[in-house]
């Protein structure tokens, strides 16, 4: 299946590989993160990674290549959230030297009426793709692949709709000139 996969690059062949070893992804990513939601992602994009990897390697044992691919993504995931988190603190330290209160970052932390409202305004006026997709993602809490199988839809074209809709709403929310109090 390997050699087919690299000489085809056939998505159903690569998932016919990986497909007997998803439970094992699943356990090991679970393991690192310690979250259901994580894991199911990792598995997803491990699947993606691998259309990219498999090529470059000269694979003996499949399983055993697997689990120490599956073992290194989870733990640079883990090392790059935990660089991104260390960034944060230090530009939210920084942003105490420039800010009368840290406690307000941002508009949209607080409770604002006026905010809530006009942000309320600003998800109709959105496509209705992006609507949806925020709708889901921000208030139901749902994750890519919950997303993406509950509107069929690509994980790709879900992240996409997000990334739009943020962009759109932030466009919205300052034509309407939406300030902390």
């Amino acid at each position: 299946l390997i050699k087919k996969y690299i000489s085809s690059t056939d998505p159903d062949v690569l998932g016919e590989l990986y497909s007997p070893y998803m439970h094992l992804v699943f356990g090991v990513c679970l393991k690192y993160f310690e979250d259901r939601e994580e894991a199911k992602d990792g598995v997803m994009q491990i699947f993606e990674k691998l259309m990219i990897e498999i090529p470059k390697h000269e694979i003996g044992n499949f399983k055993s290549w697997l689990y120490v691919m599956t073992k290194n993504f989870c733990l640079m995931e883990i090392r790059s959230r935990k660089t991104k988190s260390k960034k944060f603190e230090r530009w939210q330290k920084d942003q105490e030297n420039f800010m009368e209160s840290s406690d307000k970052l941002h508009p949209i932390d607080e409770e604002n009426v006026n905010l809530n409202e006009a942000l309320k305004e600003c998800i109709e006026k959105l496509k209705q793709d992006q609507q949806r997709c925020i709708q889901l993602f921000y208030y139901e809490d749902k994750c890519y692949q919950e997303i993406s199988e509950s509107l069929k839809m690509e994980e790709n074209k879900v992240k996409s709709h997000l990334q739009n809709g943020k962009r759109n709403l932030k466009i919205c929310l300052e034509n309407k000139n939406v300030r902390e109090n």
